[in-house]
This record gives C-alpha cells, sequence and structure tokens, in this order.
C-alpha cells in the first residue's frame, strides 16, 4: 500500500480519516491519547503544505444527531496540541481545508449512510466527502476492521495512503504474525474465552507459550477439573477449551494457566480477599478476580525470557485495587524484558495507562482494540484490504 511520501500534497486538500473516539466524562476528555496518535500524520500534511479535512466519529449515535457525542471537545484538545485552528464544521457540510488550519467533520455517525449495510447509501455519502479532495488518507486504525463510507468506499474514489500510524500499527503486527522471533509468547485475557478462540486458533500454530489469565481462565480450569466457585464461567465452551489445551499439548506449546488466584465474594475497594491455591479449588460463594502472586511471578518470568510478546486482555478487574496485581505484574515485565513488545488495545491499552506503566519501554501500544484482536486471528481487515487493492 501507498503511505504518505507517495502523495504529492502541496495544497492539496486531504481527506483524513483518523480513531478520536475519546472517552468523556461531563463533556471533558478524560483520555487524549487517540489525539495524541494523529498528531505526526497531522504535522506530517500541514508541514507538506496540504489542507488536511479530517472525517471521525465519537460514540454510537446510530445516524442520529446526539449534541452529547459532538466532537466539539476534540476541536479544542487537537487546536492546543497541534498548535494551528481547528475548524468544526457542522454536520452534513464539507468545507474546503484552509492551508495553516485542520477542518474537523462534525461526527460521521450521525449519518447514518456511514454505517449503512446498503451500499449504495455508503457509496452516495462517500462520493460527498470525496468532492473537492485530492486524496485520501487512512490513519484511523481502531476502525479499519469496519466496511463503513468514511474507511472503505472513500478509499476507493480518490488516491489513497496509510498514514504514519496505520503504517506503524500494520508493520508492528507484522512483525508478531510474520516469523517472530523466538520464543514467542502471547498472553490471553479478559472476561470470556469465547472472545479469543479466534485469536487462540489461528496463534496456536507460531507460538511458543500461551499464558492466560483474566475471566477467561476459569472456563480452561473448569475444564481442567479444578473447582471455581462463582467465577465468570462459560459451560458451553468447556470441552473447546479441553481440545485447545490438547492440540497445544501435541504441537508442544506450553500454556500456563494460573496456579493460585485473588478471589472475593464482591468486587469492590473494601472487599474481603483472599488469594487461594487452584490445586485447593475455589469455595462456593467466592469468584476468581485476579491471578494470585504465585501465577503473577510466573507470566513475568515467562514474559522476561522471551523475545516476542503480544498481549491483549487484563489479568483481573485491574480498575479495582485489590485485583490489579496480576495485570500490573504482566505490564510491568513488558517493560522489562529485551523482546519486542506489543500490547493489543482495548482494555490493556487502557491498564498500561491506569497503572502508570512506563508506556515509552513497550515497543508498540494498538490503538485498535478490535482491529488488532482480528489481525491477531488471521483476519483481513476491510480497511487495509481497499489500500491494497486500489
Amino acid at each position: 500500500m501507498h503511505t504518505l511520501s507517495d502523495l504529492d500534497l502541496q495544497d492539496a486538500s486531504v481527506l483524513v480519516r483518523l480513531d478520536l473516539n475519546v472517552p468523556l466524562s461531563d463533556g471533558q476528555i478524560t483520555d487524549d491519547g487517540r489525539i495524541q496518535a494523529a498528531l505526526p500524520t497531522l504535522n506530517e500534511l500541514l508541514g507538506a503544505g496540504a489542507r488536511p479535512v479530517v472525517v471521525a466519529h465519537l460514540g454510537r449515535p446510530k445516524g442520529a444527531v446526539k449534541p452529547e457525542l459532538s466532537l466539539a471537545p476534540v476541536a479544542v484538545r487537537m487546536a492546543e496540541l497541534l498548535g494551528v485552528p481547528v475548524d468544526l464544521a457542522p454536520a452534513g457540510t464539507i468545507p474546503p481545508g484552509v492551508a495553516g488550519h485542520v477542518v474537523l467533520l462534525e461526527n460521521i455517525r450521525f449519518d447514518p449512510r456511514e454505517a449503512s449495510k446498503d451500499p449504495a447509501e455508503r457509496a452516495a455519502l462517500a462520493s460527498e466527502l470525496a468532492e473537492g479532495m485530492s486524496a485520501y488518507v487512512s490513519d484511523g486504525f481502531g476502525v479499519l476492521h469496519r466496511e463503513q463510507a468514511s474507511v472503505t468506499d472513500v478509499a476507493k474514489l480518490l488516491p489513497n495512503a496509510a498514514g504514519r500510524l496505520v503504517e506503524k500499527e500494520i508493520r508492528s503486527f507484522q512483525n508478531v504474525l510474520v516469523d517472530p522471533a523466538r520464543p514467542y509468547t502471547v498472553v490471553l485475557g479478559g472476561s470470556k474465552v469465547s472472545d479469543k478462540l479466534g485469536v487462540i486458533d489461528n496463534l496456536l500454530a507460531s507460538v511458543d507459550r500461551l499464558i492466560i489469565g483474566g475471566g477467561m481462565c476459569f472456563t480452561f480450569l473448569a475444564a481442567q477439573g479444578h473447582s471455581i466457585g462463582d467465577s465468570l464461567f462459560e459451560a458451553d465452551w468447556v470441552e473447546r477449551c479441553r481440545e485447545i489445551l490438547a492440540t497445544a499439548a501435541e504441537r508442544g506449546v506450553e500454556v500456563l494457566l494460573p496456579t493460585d488466584v485473588v478471589i472475593a465474594v464482591d468486587i469492590a475497594e473494601d472487599a474481603d480477599t483472599r488469594v487461594v491455591s487452584m490445586a485447593d479449588g475455589i469455595p462456593d460463594g467466592w469468584k476468581g478476580l485476579d491471578i494470585g502472586p504465585q501465577a503473577a511471578q510466573a507470566y513475568a518470568d515467562a514474559i522476561l525470557t522471551s523475545a516476542t510478546v503480544v498481549w491483549n486482555g487484563p489479568m483481573g478487574v485491574f480498575e479495582v485495587t485489590p485485583f490489579a496485581a496480576g495485570t500490573l505484574a504482566v505490564a510491568r515485565a513488558l517493560t522489562q524484558t529485551d523482546g519486542f513488545t506489543v500490547v493489543g488495545g482495548g482494555d490493556s491499552a487502557a491498564a498500561v495507562r491506569l497503572l502508570d506503566v512506563d508506556a515509552d519501554a513497550i515497543d508498540h501500544i494498538s490503538t485498535g482494540g478490535g482491529a488488532s484482536l482480528e489481525l491477531l486471528e488471521g483476519k483481513t481487515l476491510p480497511g487495509i484490504a481497499v489500500l491494497e487493492e486500489s
């Protein structure tokens, strides 16, 4: 695919798709990480004499205009970070860019055609977006798994290129998916094993070590015959977990499951917690909410002896202090290993920020949870395919 270096940007009006879906509280941005991630591409466009017109979304307005999901706070913060004016264009209007300025179009998902299942409706919106534009730059990695007007359809109408963020994301995932340095370790967490089956199936053929934590580990532990009390559990997937463990054994893949866990009756900052060995099991009425200290040390040791590490999903309910230690141990190990490290967006990236880990010591923290998950599953993202095809 083309990159920014392949485009003639002088005096060009460039439509730029970004992922600016930032968290808000009372109208204030609580984490501007996605805006920060867009700065290299925007600064390069401005420096080359281009006129950027940015298209992005916020939340899920489902085709209706919702003032609380306006990109107005994003425009203010973007202007502060860039040091140039950012003009917010009302929904339905696409003014030409202005040299030295950035135009930010109002939330594209206010228009029902953006996410329409009807190709003709999406194409009509894409045509409107493309009018008067010289090129299209795709730099919203977090939306590349969506087939939407501003992601896939408009790329077919203009000379296009990947922005610097998308370029970095793709190269980082290529490093772990195509001939990774070994030992190669994948750390998976999160609540449901069903959400990660595609990743496990795809990676079992290539990883040396699979580390499992989070709520999803209890379905695996139940498959091994352990008592899991009232822990999160997907009964329909127990047999599938047994098959995965058997396949891993056949292929020589080491699977690490927690040997101890932190348990409580309720999820609360002042919860009464205990550490129990999985050899003894979790009593009825109690639920596992984090990996235990023994497991955390074993997981960290495995990461520190790996040449490539991918992490997707927290080890426990890290937002609540008594259940954050396991996730913190994994995050810190990623900052200390000499191996190539990738954090797969979503809750894992949020944990790195919330737990105040040295993010600069991690080689790549993805900006897209869903998109990164689909890449790890071996899927082709529509937003990447359209850039390669055209």
